[in-house]
């Protein structure tokens, strides 16, 4: 009897979280609502967006979710902390692990969901499978995000890049990784920050010129 294989899906967006400014109330443009996960980039107050991806997109934000590491299955075998290389579509996505902190490395596991709208606010990414139309499980994703090192959060899937680029559709420098805070403001360096109300961090960047 022959196995069906089973799709992979990405949910959008590339980062949860919308950009914010210190000192400032507004959000920058240009960062769409993922379907559940979010991150914020702070202008003055933090402001959030979601996006999930897995054997397939997602759309929709997820309203209030179980806790998300009771995970359905998947074909990728992954535990939360890993780190993997997410590429491929919405429809067709790719995923292998990766070395954390690596330059394949863009997202880390930090969360396992049922179904891909069930993954926290935070998630910037939501990878999920599919068979015969219903979702199998989903990895709940987080970019990996390291201090010193510079990305391109500007498309699908959010990837490391040399902090000379001048080719990025939106680069942006890591200078620090807050705990326990909420609000860019709070951020020693730069002007700029990514906020995870869920997991209570601030990710303060520097946009590449």
């Amino acid at each position: 009897m022959l196995r069906q294989q089973p799709s992979a899906r990405i949910a959008l967006p590339a980062i949860s979280a919308a950009l914010l400014l210190a000192g400032c109330g507004t959000t920058v443009a240009g960062h769409p609502e993922a379907a559940p996960g979010d991150i914020v980039l702070p202008t003055k107050a933090p402001i959030t967006t979601p996006g999930k991806p897995s054997g397939k997109p997602g759309s929709g934000l997820p309203t209030t979710t179980p806790r998300a590491d009771r995970g359905g299955n998947t074909d990728f075998q992954a535990s939360i902390g890993d780190c993997v290389k997410l590429g491929g579509t919405t429809d067709n996505a790719s995923i292998e692990k990766a070395v954390c902190g690596s330059r394949d490395s863009n997202y880390k596991v930090t969360g396992k969901a049922p179904k891909n709208a069930q993954c926290g606010k935070d998630s910037d990414q939501v990878y999920y499978e599919t068979l015969n139309g219903m979702e199998t499980g989903a990895l709940c994703l987080t970019i990996d995000w390291v201090v010193g090192d510079c990305m391109d959060v500007g498309n699908d899937a959010a990837h490391r890049i040399p902090c000379t680029s001048t080719t990025a559709t939106e680069g942006v420098k890591v200078v620090s990784i807050v705990q326990s805070s909420r609000s860019v403001d709070d951020c020693p360096d730069g002007d700029q920050g990514y906020v995870y109300d869920e997991r209570n961090f601030v990710v303060c960047v520097k946009t590449l010129n």
